[in-house]
Formats: C-alpha cells, sequence, structure tokens
C-alpha cells in the first residue's frame, strides 16, 4: 500500500481476506480509508472498529508530513472529511503512528474471525509504499480458516 491507504498488490489469498474492500467502490486501486469510513461493511470486517479507524488516520497523518504537497493525499482528505464526521474529528486530533507489527483482528463474511499477526515494512527502493505480510499461528482456528478462504477463492464462480 501506499501512504494515501491505496492497496496497490495483492496476492490471491490477500484478495480473498480483502474481498469486502474490493467490492466496496472505494476506488480505483482500492483505498482502505475510503472503506474505512464511507462504507459501513467496515464496522463488521473491523470487530476493533475505533482502533482501525485511528490507525487508519494516523498513518494518513503520517505520510500528510512525509510528504505535504500530495495533491491526492489533500484530495481524499478533503473527500473524507466531507463525508464522515468520524474522519473529521480524528483528523482533528493530529495524531500520527508508525505503522509496525503486532496482532490485527478481522471479521470476513465468509469465513469468520480472524487473528492475524502483522510485520509492516517500508520499501526502501520506493519510499511511501509499505508491505505488509499476516500469518497465522499453525494449527490455530485462524489457519484453519484461511485454508478455508484459499479454497473458497479458488472455487469457480458457480452461474445460476
Amino acid at each position: 500500500r501506499n501512504g494515501r491507504m491505496d492497496l496497490l498488490a495483492v496476492n490471491h489469498l490477500g484478495r480473498a481476506m480483502h474481498s469486502s474492500l474490493f467490492a466496496s467502490g472505494s476506488g480505483d486501486p482500492p483505498n482502505f480509508a475510503r472503506y474505512t469510513f464511507l462504507d459501513d461493511d467496515a464496522r463488521g470486517f473491523y470487530p476493533s472498529w475505533e482502533l482501525a479507524a485511528d490507525t487508519c488516520v494516523a498513518i494518513l497523518r503520517t505520510e500528510a508530513g512525509r510528504d505535504p504537497h500530495d495533491k491526492d493525499l489533500h484530495d481524499l482528505v478533503g473527500e473524507l472529511s466531507t463525508r464522515s464526521s468520524d474522519f473529521r474529528r480524528r483528523w482533528a486530533a493530529h495524531d500520527v503512528r508508525y505503522h509496525g507489527s503486532g496482532v490485527k483482528h478481522f471479521r470476513h463474511e465468509v469465513v469468520g474471525d480472524l487473528d492475524l499477526a502483522y510485520e509492516s515494512v517500508d520499501m526502501l527502493s520506493e519510499p511511501g509504499l509499505t508491505l505488509t505480510l499476516y500469518a497465522a499461528e499453525p494449527a490455530s482456528p485462524t489457519a484453519q480458516a484461511l485454508t478455508l478462504l484459499a479454497s473458497w477463492a479458488a472455487a469457480p464462480n458457480e452461474v445460476s
């Protein structure tokens, strides 16, 4: 992803994991900030929505400090400020956060609750880009759910 929270690349399982983001109409490329604040589905996908929203805005604030003249970021912040009071309130707090590692909780519409360890790595050769890797504890309910999700994603679409 870039600092504006655009999802720029994803593998097959990541696409299935974020299927609601891709279906949300949050832009091309899909944008986590638009999804978080403008799509009601996000409140179900992120069981800790308040934390996800705080983190999202803090990442955008960090990007604003890194590149204060980014017109696309200005446009995104303007759009979100106009359309979401939740975003407006958080943006006014001026919180900044470096997004590194930890555990994230998700609720996927097909496989249910997922607890994934993550590590975010800044791409030194491309400033402003971040690669985030997710992993499940082996043999955990989340690992089993990811196996099911991979199977679901690989199944051909049925035409009725």
